[in-house]
């Protein structure tokens, strides 16, 4: 009987380290877990290093942010954007908003495509870095959160670096087999050399010819561009996408007259403002129609 409590009494503390152990274990994968992501909406400024610059066209780059950890998600959603922000050799911050190009779900890294403006304070500043620079972060910022199947049919309607959030959308729908959503993307630029993502766009629609269509529009066609000339009308607009209803939404972005002529300007960030232009002269309803 004696032996026999003793032995108990030995395998005690080996027991409870065991426990000790199993929770540490447990509570330090749960702490990872929630430290996957890199952006968490508290307002943070993360400073991330350009591990690779890409040039896209004459004025547009592909930068690569590499994130603190290789297994770090950035914490955005679909459709989600961050915030920028570099300083002037004076010590001014200069903040923009951008919407990463690459998967949400892409871990240890995100992409950004940018197009270099003259006379652009922000862009003056990046396409002065060089890899291994830093550029600080915080976001996200939530633009609208896709739900499978939300609608039958939704229209994309984009102009020159406003492409970026609506890659997203297209990119990230139609990698998801489970999401029957129909897309319909018309994006307009000056020449076909200024349209962005072509070659990832034009993937996408070879891989999913009958969800995915989209129709390029140029103010000035060049050697073979196989697309259209001239603006995007409202005539055009009304044969080729699906009329106004509950099942169909519309995503715009663009500069200020590209957004004025189709849907009006944001008042603010926060409010997406009334609906005017050729998507109110079609029908469509204010709720159907988002500005990014």
């Amino acid at each position: 009987m004696l032996t026999r409590i003793l032995r108990h009494r030995a395998t005690m503390p080996l027991a409870i380290s065991s426990v000790a152990i199993a929770a540490a274990f447990y509570n330090t994968s749960t702490l990872r877990n929630e430290t996957l992501k890199t952006f968490n909406g508290d307002g943070t400024w993360v400073d991330l290093p350009i591990s690779k610059i890409e040039e896209v066209s004459h004025d547009t780059r592909r930068f690569t942010f590499n994130l603190p950890e290789e297994n770090q998600l950035t914490g955005l959603i679909t459709a989600s954007a961050l915030l920028a922000k570099l300083q002037t050799a004076k010590g001014n911050n200069v903040i923009r908003p951008y919407t990463p190009v690459s998967d949400v779900s892409a871990k240890g890294h995100f992409d950004l495509v940018i197009k270099h403006y003259d006379g652009g304070k922000f862009t003056e500043l990046l396409f002065a870095k060089k890899p291994s620079d830093t550029v600080a972060f915080k976001g996200p910022i939530k633009k609208w959160e896709w739900k499978p199947n939300s609608f039958d049919n939704i229209t994309l309607l984009g102009a020159g670096s406003g492409i970026t959030p609506l890659f997203q959308l297209v990119h990230h729908i139609s990698q998801n087999p489970e999401d029957k959503t129909k897309i319909n993307l018309l994006y307009g630029n000056k020449t076909p050399n200024d349209i962005l993502l072509k070659k990832e766009l034009d993937a996408i629609q070879a891989k999913y010819p009958d969800q995915v269509k989209i129709h390029y529009f140029v103010d000035k066609a060049e050697g073979g561009f196989e697309g259209h000339t001239g603006f995007i009308t409202k005539e055009y607009l009304e044969k080729n996408i699906p009329g106004p209803g509950d099942s169909h939404q519309v995503f715009l972005c663009g500069p200020p007259p590209f957004m004025q002529a189709y849907s009006g300007p944001k008042a603010s960030p926060q409010d997406q403002g009334e609906l005017v232009g050729i998507f109110k002269e079609l029908g469509h309803a204010k709720d159907h129609v988002f500005k990014f």
